[in-house]
């Protein structure tokens, strides 16, 4: 692939996967339009990176956007965070903004591409989902069920777009070391409460879920299967990256839906 004019667009590009990805496909030639709602920390890190404010929240905040930028070539729908919940004790604006974010963000953004790359028929979307979008855990539910959303909107999105030859990808990582533990989960305070009914999942769960995160795979691993895949035109529709998504989701495919979920209880420490 000839990157010198080739344009890439990553959301959530200010930390984690997004901003490693943003500098690795700088660094490999592309000219990269990294998105946040703090673009200031995205500048000087590279010549061929620019940075561009957007709130995946907001119509009109991706309409400016995307005035300012010229033909994306490729979409790297990467923002997003995780709520914290259980389904007893989550509130209604808590619920609206998860899928707000991980879902309608990426559903906003891919429209916003479509008709530029439908007319010059070509383009890649990738979709960072998660090994969530096929494995489900307590406390989780919101994230879970927004990453399931995504695999199911990408596998959908794949058949409408393959006659104006835009390939449309996931990516599967499992629990890596960036700031997403540190700063994208949002939990609910009800769950804290000592006197909470689910305290021993909570006991049980978050812990070593923050444990795996803070010492999980680095983000340079996922920066570098993105630049691989958008380069492959014959790359896997769906890719998984990270310890857990290598050792989960092929479990997933192997066994019935019963002895996995067995098999996740007691990889947590839930039976």
């Amino acid at each position: 692939m000839n990157t010198l004019h080739t344009t890439v667009l990553i959301t959530g590009a200010s930390s984690g996967i997004g901003r490693a990805s943003a500098v690795h496909f700088a660094q490999s030639g592309y000219r990269v339009f990294a998105a946040s709602r703090t673009p200031d920390t995205l500048r000087d890190l590279d010549p061929n990176i620019h940075p561009v404010f957007i709130d995946l929240t907001d119509p009109e905040s991706i309409r400016e956007a995307m005035a300012s930028i010229d033909d994306v070539d490729i979409l790297i729908n990467n923002a997003g965070y995780g709520l914290v919940s259980t389904i007893e004790e989550m509130e209604e604006a808590q619920m609206q903004a998860q899928f707000d974010v991980n879902v309608f963000g990426v559903l906003r953004m891919t429209q916003a591409v479509i008709p530029q790359m439908r007319r010059r028929r070509r383009g890649v979307i990738v979709n960072i989902s998660s090994f969530l979008g096929k494995v489900g855990l307590p406390l989780l539910t919101l994230y879970n069920a927004s990453k399931y959303a995504v695999e199911g909107i990408t596998d959908s999105l794949r058949h409408e777009l393959q006659p104006f030859g835009i390939r449309v990808h996931t990516v599967m990582p499992g629990f890596f070391d960036t700031q997403f533990a540190r700063g994208n989960l949002v939990v609910n305070d009800q769950i804290a409460a000592t006197d909470s009914p689910y305290a021993p999942t909570v006991a049980a769960l978050i812990p070593q879920i923050v444990e795996q995160i803070n010492h999980g795979n680095s983000a340079e691993e996922i920066a570098q299967l993105l630049v691989d895949l958008v380069e492959d035109p014959h790359a896997p529709i769906r890719q998984s990256a990270g310890d857990q998504a290598r050792k989960l989701i092929p479990m997933r495919q192997e066994l019935s839906d019963e002895d996995f979920e067995q098999r996740v209880r007691e990889y947590y420490g839930l039976a």
